[in-house]
Protein backbone atom coordinates (compact mmCIF):
# COMPACT_ATOMS: atom_id res chain seq x y z
CA UNK A 1 0.00 0.00 0.00
CA UNK A 2 1.10 3.09 -0.81
CA UNK A 3 0.91 5.41 2.33
CA UNK A 4 2.59 8.70 3.24
CA UNK A 5 3.21 10.47 6.54
CA UNK A 6 4.04 13.86 7.00
CA UNK A 7 4.00 16.26 10.07
CA UNK A 8 2.55 19.97 10.15
CA UNK A 9 3.18 20.73 13.36
CA UNK A 10 1.31 19.03 16.05
CA UNK A 11 -0.86 17.41 12.94
CA UNK A 12 -0.16 14.26 11.36
CA UNK A 13 -1.11 14.28 7.66
CA UNK A 14 -1.78 10.57 6.58
CA UNK A 15 -1.82 10.45 2.82
CA UNK A 16 -3.35 7.37 1.38
CA UNK A 17 -2.27 7.03 -2.53
CA UNK A 18 -4.58 4.44 -3.81
CA UNK A 19 -7.63 4.18 -5.69
CA UNK A 20 -9.97 1.35 -3.58
CA UNK A 21 -9.42 1.76 0.15
CA UNK A 22 -10.57 -1.86 1.38
CA UNK A 23 -9.28 -4.97 2.83
CA UNK A 24 -6.82 -6.53 2.88
CA UNK A 25 -4.82 -2.77 2.57
CA UNK A 26 -6.63 -1.72 5.97
CA UNK A 27 -4.05 -3.86 8.03
CA UNK A 28 -1.26 -1.68 7.22
CA UNK A 29 -3.49 1.38 6.94
CA UNK A 30 -4.89 0.36 10.79
CA UNK A 31 -0.99 0.15 11.30
CA UNK A 32 -0.22 3.61 10.52
CA UNK A 33 -2.69 5.40 12.48
CA UNK A 34 -1.90 2.97 15.58
CA UNK A 35 1.58 4.10 15.41
CA UNK A 36 0.84 7.46 15.40
CA UNK A 37 -1.06 6.93 18.28
CA UNK A 38 2.00 5.05 20.46
CA UNK A 39 3.93 8.04 19.34
CA UNK A 40 1.95 10.24 20.56
CA UNK A 41 0.38 11.58 17.65
CA UNK A 42 -2.87 12.44 18.54
CA UNK A 43 -4.10 15.20 15.91
CA UNK A 44 -4.30 13.10 12.51
CA UNK A 45 -5.67 14.19 9.15
CA UNK A 46 -6.72 11.31 6.44
CA UNK A 47 -6.38 12.97 3.06
CA UNK A 48 -7.81 10.15 0.74
CA UNK A 49 -7.57 12.58 -2.34
CA UNK A 50 -6.82 10.06 -5.02
CA UNK A 51 -9.53 7.29 -3.46
CA UNK A 52 -12.34 6.64 -5.55
CA UNK A 53 -13.83 3.48 -3.84
CA UNK A 54 -14.51 2.31 -0.19
CA UNK A 55 -16.05 -0.72 1.15
CA UNK A 56 -17.97 -1.92 3.84
CA UNK A 57 -15.11 -2.74 5.86
CA UNK A 58 -13.20 0.46 5.52
CA UNK A 59 -15.97 2.35 6.57
CA UNK A 60 -15.86 0.33 9.66
CA UNK A 61 -12.30 0.44 10.31
CA UNK A 62 -12.56 4.67 10.12
CA UNK A 63 -14.95 4.60 12.82
CA UNK A 64 -12.64 2.39 15.24
CA UNK A 65 -9.57 4.11 14.83
CA UNK A 66 -11.71 7.62 15.28
CA UNK A 67 -13.10 5.79 18.45
CA UNK A 68 -9.53 4.94 19.59
CA UNK A 69 -7.96 8.30 18.76
CA UNK A 70 -11.13 10.40 20.31
CA UNK A 71 -10.40 7.93 23.41
CA UNK A 72 -6.58 8.78 23.29
CA UNK A 73 -7.70 12.57 23.25
CA UNK A 74 -6.84 13.38 19.73
CA UNK A 75 -9.06 14.07 16.77
CA UNK A 76 -9.28 11.99 13.29
CA UNK A 77 -10.58 14.07 10.35
CA UNK A 78 -11.05 13.35 6.48
CA UNK A 79 -9.83 15.49 3.89
CA UNK A 80 -10.07 15.31 -0.29
CA UNK A 81 -13.16 12.78 0.06
CA UNK A 82 -14.27 12.32 -3.89
CA UNK A 83 -17.95 12.21 -3.97
CA UNK A 84 -18.91 8.69 -4.24
CA UNK A 85 -16.47 7.78 -0.94
CA UNK A 86 -18.57 11.04 0.62
CA UNK A 87 -21.60 9.01 -0.54
CA UNK A 88 -20.44 5.84 1.38
CA UNK A 89 -19.51 8.03 4.57
CA UNK A 90 -23.34 9.53 4.43
CA UNK A 91 -25.19 6.48 4.03
CA UNK A 92 -23.33 4.79 6.56
CA UNK A 93 -23.53 7.95 9.24
CA UNK A 94 -19.85 8.04 9.12
CA UNK A 95 -19.90 11.81 8.39
CA UNK A 96 -21.87 12.40 11.43
CA UNK A 97 -18.86 11.36 13.63
CA UNK A 98 -15.39 12.00 11.56
CA UNK A 99 -15.11 15.76 10.24
CA UNK A 100 -14.61 16.26 6.33
CA UNK A 101 -12.74 18.79 4.90
CA UNK A 102 -12.38 19.91 1.00
CA UNK A 103 -8.60 19.71 0.55
CA UNK A 104 -5.38 19.29 3.32
CA UNK A 105 -4.70 22.76 3.77
CA UNK A 106 -8.46 23.38 4.73
CA UNK A 107 -8.30 20.05 7.07
CA UNK A 108 -5.03 21.05 8.81
CA UNK A 109 -6.12 24.98 9.16
CA UNK A 110 -9.42 22.82 10.98
CA UNK A 111 -7.01 21.61 14.03
CA UNK A 112 -5.72 25.25 14.81
CA UNK A 113 -2.07 24.63 13.18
Amino acid sequence: MNITTEHAGRVSVVRVAENRLMYPILTEFTSVITGLLAQNRREILIDLAPVTYVDSATIGCLMDLYRQVTTAGGHLKLSGVQKRVETMLTLTGAQNFIEIHPDEPAGVKSFGA
